[in-house]
């Protein structure tokens, strides 16, 4: 439950309602994850079983739920850091295990080369050091950045002087925007969910707990969130939108059932006519396919949307502020799965005229959109035509419940909106960009259980929206999301937009590539 705190009332009898109220569902939240805890530890006990395959899915299962749950779950708190100027003044002893003695560590002084007191100028002695130790990684390795600020104290005025500690994605976190950027794009991009990635460190002698890293990629989540909003405003300022959605399995924790949340694609891409404005593509997530979902995602979106048969689409294009385009490659699909069986010739014949279509778009790729509507109304709008009146025909000739006919009236329903890319050169002729932007999330759908969380569907489609859009421009993704995490924290919330792919400064960029 997020708090506004601008809305917290004076009373403090008010107020003690509510932190009660919070530190109730906190219980209540880890009670939940310790009894998942538990019955997966049962479930490992039992999985060398008959039924081993099975319960194996199902403690595949559980350890995804509780990924989203410690994600979403604060962890206790840590003890104050010395080195934190922040802290609270009395020492505490540390909690934490030291990093590994067995990495490398590379030593970054801060303010070692001071000259002389910040106060009055005089000469300065050095009084020691405080020590910083964050866990970094570089592709294929692990190394310790071992941050050193030394203290000096004036000679003439006995002034302190010493560096201020480096800023870090994390507050009190010992992980670098490396390691950071790395364990999303392993979750996010690589499908590998954070109990796996944690076995996999435990390879290279680094006791990374699940619930670390899961608290790792919730505070990561809250810092990216601004930069999301801005990624959202660049795609629904584009005159044109690709949208698709996919099923994903949502696992309700504890109750061992598994319920159907969607996530949505909505891509603006203008690159086929020619423009130099950069792709992108925004997720979302909803906990189901009600049409309420796509009219809320683009509530201020103004132009055309290319899109499926879905008739949730549908309720947008009423007012007129949206049109529909709709998609050759579907009409084609049905027919093909007729062609494919060898015994429908007139499915067949569908298959090849739409071919025809299909064979013109090759010739006018990257042109500006006037040239490639003039194109299209000369080279395709016969075959249009004539594809028209053979569909009409062969409706007629064949049995109206027969899977043929089915395929010709879904044709001829959304003839307007098929043949609207003709004449709009901004169009391309089906919705396969946007296909292809989804087909990684549908790929790794086995790792996509949100333990019944709307919370962290819309973490895992808001940072998977950054890593296709670093990839539609060109650039590593982990690369790029390093570059995000080493700034956003310091980095003006009103200049957000100046982190998005394409507003990399030139050196970043080459980084990442």
């Amino acid at each position: 439950m997020v708090i506004d705190l601008a809305a917290l009332p004076d009373d403090a009898q008010a107020l003690r309602a509510i932190v009660l109220a919070q530190a109730a569902a906190l219980s209540d939240q880890r009670a939940l994850i310790e009894r998942l805890r538990r019955q997966l530890a049962r479930l490992r006990r039992m999985q060398f079983g008959r039924s081993s395959e099975r319960l194996a899915a199902e403690a595949d299962q559980l350890e995804l739920a509780l990924e989203e749950l410690e994600t979403e779950a604060p962890l206790p708190a840590p003890a104050e850091d010395p080195t934190d100027t922040a802290a609270r003044p009395e020492r505490r002893k540390p909690a934490r295990r030291p990093l590994p003695e067995h990495l490398p560590r590379e030593v970054v002084e801060h303010g070692a080369g001071a000259q002389g007191c910040a106060a009055c100028g005089g000469t300065l002695r050095r009084l020691g050091e405080d020590v910083t130790e964050v866990l970094d990684y570089l592709p294929g390795r692990f190394r310790v950045l071992r941050h050193v600020r030394p203290k000096f104290s004036c000679r003439g005025c006995e002034a302190v002087t010493q560096a201020p500690a480096p800023s870090l994605p994390i507050r009190r976190g010992r992980a670098t925007a490396g390691l950071l950027a790395h364990v999303l794009v392993a979750k996010y991009a690589d499908h590998l969910p954070l109990y796996r990635q944690s076995e996999i460190y435990a390879r290279a002698g680094l006791e990374l707990q699940r619930s670390t890293l899961a608290d790792w990629v919730g505070q990561s989540a809250a810092l990216l969130r601004p930069l999301i909003d801005a990624l959202a405003r660049h795609v629904l300022a584009g005159a044109v939108l690709h949208a698709d959605d996919t099923p994903v399995p949502v696992l309700a924790p504890g109750l061992g059932k598994t319920s159907t949340g969607r996530l949505w694609a909505y891509l603006r891409d203008e690159r086929p006519h020619g423009s130099t404005i950069p792709p992108a593509v925004l997720y979302r997530y909803s906990p189901d396919r009600r049409a309420e979902h796509p009219k809320a995602h683009l509530a201020g979106f103004r132009g055309v949307l290319q899109a499926d048969g879905y008739s949730g689409f549908d309720g947008l294009y009423d007012g007129g502020q949206v049109r529909e385009a709709a998609c050759w490659a579907h009409v084609r699909r049905y027919f093909f799965e007729l062609h494919a069986t060898g015994q429908a010739p007139l499915a067949t014949e569908a298959v090849r005229r739409i071919g025809l279509l299909y064979a013109i778009e090759p010739d006018i790729r990257g042109q500006p959109p006037d040239t490639r509507a003039k194109q299209r109304r000369a080279r395709a709008g016969p075959i249009l035509e004539n594809l028209r009146a053979w569909l009409d025909e062969t409706l007629a000739r064949v049995s109206g419940r027969s899977d043929l006919a089915v395929a010709i009236r879904y044709a001829l329903s959304r003839w307007e909106a098929l043949t609207r890319y003709v004449a709009d050169g901004r169009l391309e002729i089906d919705n396969n960009p946007v296909e292809r932007a989804i087909r990684p999330l549908a790929l790794g759908r086995k790792n996509w259980l949100f333990a019944g969380s709307n919370t962290g569907g819309q973490r895992a489609a808001a940072i998977a929206s950054l890593i296709a859009t670093a990839k539609l421009n060109g650039l590593d993704p982990e690369a790029y999301l390093r570059r995000v995490l080493e700034r956003i924290a310091d980095h003006p919330v009103s200049r957000v937009a100046e982190l998005l792919p394409w507003n990399l400064p030139r050196d970043a960029k080459a980084a990442a590539t």
